[in-house]
């Protein structure tokens, strides 16, 4: 019979207590898959927990929209942020911490519209969730601006490109360098290898030259010349040659999968994507 305070460590709202005993692990041949929690953007955290946990995957870069409130106007939302007690993203991380799954990173994406204590606060919610970075959807320009923060906190912060080039924000290897440069190295990349594809560059070559600077890699399958999201396999992306670099070097980059395709159901297409990683490093 288990006490009250065995139950508890055992139980996580939405999972049962059997698939909690059999805890996840997604590093298949040394390298650490797992996925964005954005790929399951259409549910809850619990549920999010839930699938990600009956795919088997061990491994999370946590999504910001998983843990803030929906639809709040842009001053709430910064009013939220600087006085949410920070016991909130303690629970968040314990629930981490039961299912088996390892908290990588907490997606936080610093723009310009962002206030110095909004910045500042994104640490403290990082080091509370108890993970080693951060990653944002940043102005090019708004490097500048955390690095002071990212130096202070001693913490990593993963800039995360996409495809269109536009100006002051991130897309071309040039865009990194320029976030980079004279800046500390706690300013570095978090490497969206579909969005680099579509935009017209190579990311083994990327990889190859900047791993050191690298704080994870988001999976997904595109086509060059700003071509749409496929399913694994039927786009343009070297996902294999990028796994296979990982594999053969030991670079402890995380590669997480990164669903935005349209599919029938989200946890099918995140599993066939997980099925058609391992594959790739077999």
């Amino acid at each position: 019979m288990y006490s009250r305070r065995e139950l508890a460590r055992l139980a996580l709202a939405s999972l049962p207590a059997s698939q909690l005993l059999a805890k996840p692990n997604s590093v298949i041949h040394g390298v650490i898959l797992g996925a964005q929690s954005y790929s399951f953007r259409d549910r809850s955290l619990d549920e999010a927990l839930k699938a990600m946990v009956d795919i088997g995957l061990s491994c999370c870069e946590l999504w910001q929209g998983h843990v803030e409130p929906a639809k709040m106007k842009r001053e709430e939302l910064r009013n939220w942020r600087t006085t949410v007690s920070l016991d909130e993203f303690k629970k968040v991380r314990a629930k981490f911490k039961q299912a088996g799954i390892r908290l990588y990173a907490y997606n936080y994406s610093f723009r310009d519209d962002f206030s110095d204590p909004e910045i500042a606060r994104g640490f403290e919610m990082a080091k509370a969730l108890g993970v080693k970075c951060l990653t944002a959807s940043s102005n090019v320009s708004t490097a500048k601006r955390v690095n002071p923060f990212a130096v202070k906190a001693r913490m990593l912060v993963g800039m995360h490109n996409h495809s269109n080039i536009m100006p002051n924000e991130f897309a071309r290897p040039e865009d990194f360098a320029e976030a980079m440069s004279g800046q500390s190295n706690y300013i570095a990349v978090n490497l969206d290898i579909g969005h680099f594809v579509a935009a017209g560059f190579d990311p083994v070559d990327y990889i190859e030259k900047h791993h050191d600077r690298i704080v994870t890699i988001h999976l997904k399958d595109r086509k060059k010349n700003q071509g749409a999201n496929l399913p694994f396999g039927e786009g343009e992306t070297p996902i294999r040659e990028c796994l296979q670099l990982l594999k053969t070097w030991k670079w402890k980059i995380p590669a997480v999968i990164e669903y935005e395709y349209k599919g029938a159901d989200t946890v099918e297409e995140v599993r066939k994507s997980y099925e058609y990683c391992k594959k790739m490093l077999g």
